[in-house]
């Protein structure tokens, strides 16, 4: 044998030498499911009103602490950019009030539109049912709550046409038909009530009474709930969201 073949080759060509090389990492990415992909039409942020005018002869009027929880509410929808945002509002008068008020912080023109599906249920009427114009408890927020939960939560359990099952189905309902409106690449807002919110929520989680009971008793005046709206339906993306109501904004924390 010539002394040359037996010489280790050197300089192998990059051509053959990269042969041997292992494949670059995406080349080894699994495919994409096509379930993961499915596109996002567009998000429905419910805005639980101001605080309302508890223990006064008008309830459902706004404070002057529950305007100007709107306001900063609505100056966080205007930060967060939201698409063409339709806004739809319960009957109530704190609800819409709630919405002009946020409309005018997102510099949006116009009028909300209105569904009385988005009501409150009458909490106040729940409660006097129970202890009648009780002072102590009609004008004490925490022992108005305790005898509210007791009562709200037997109420969702007897489930009766007329009752929870009316109201629930009616807030579920109205969503479904806003979901429905959006159309791709457009967001809304809807201006409600905790025991609206409760219950979609309960609704998309599959909770019964004590966790329809657990959700009302902690939204936040002005909080904001946040749901997506996609493809596969309709789901839970943030509860109760209240952090435009933190640091220096702790003050406007409220519950009632």
């Amino acid at each position: 044998m010539d002394e040359r073949d037996r010489a280790p080759r050197q300089g192998r060509p990059r051509a053959v030498q990269g042969l041997h090389r292992e494949p670059r990492r995406r080349d080894r990415r699994p495919p994409r499911d096509p379930r993961v992909a499915r596109a996002i039409i567009g998000t429905i942020t419910l805005l639980r009103h101001g605080q309302a005018s508890f223990g006064a002869a008008d309830y459902d009027a706004l404070s002057d602490l529950g305007r100007e929880q709107a306001a900063v509410a609505g100056a966080e929808l205007a930060r967060r950019g939201l698409r063409d945002p339709l806004i739809a509002s319960g009957s109530l008068s704190r609800q819409r009030e709630t919405a002009a008020i946020a409309m005018t912080a997102m510099r949006l023109s116009g009028e909300p539109r209105t569904d009385s599906r988005f009501d409150e249920y009458d909490h106040v009427g729940m409660v006097a049912a129970e202890v009648g114009d009780d002072p102590a408890v009609m004008g004490d927020p925490t022992r108005f709550q305790a005898v509210l939960d007791e009562s709200l939560g037997a109420w969702v359990t007897a489930d009766a046409a007329g009752g929870w099952r009316d109201f629930s189905a009616g807030a579920t309902a109205a969503l479904a038909e806003l979901a429905d409106d959006l159309g791709s690449g457009r967001d809304a807002v809807v201006s409600t009530s905790g025991g609206v919110i409760a219950a979609i929520v309960a609704h998309l989680l599959g909770l019964g009474a004590d966790g329809v009971v657990a959700l009302n008793r902690v939204v936040v005046n002005a909080g904001l709930t946040t749901l997506i709206v996609g493809r596969s339906g309709t789901h839970l993306l943030t509860f109760n969201d209240h952090a435009h109501l933190t640091g220096d904004a702790a003050h406007l924390r409220t519950y009632r």
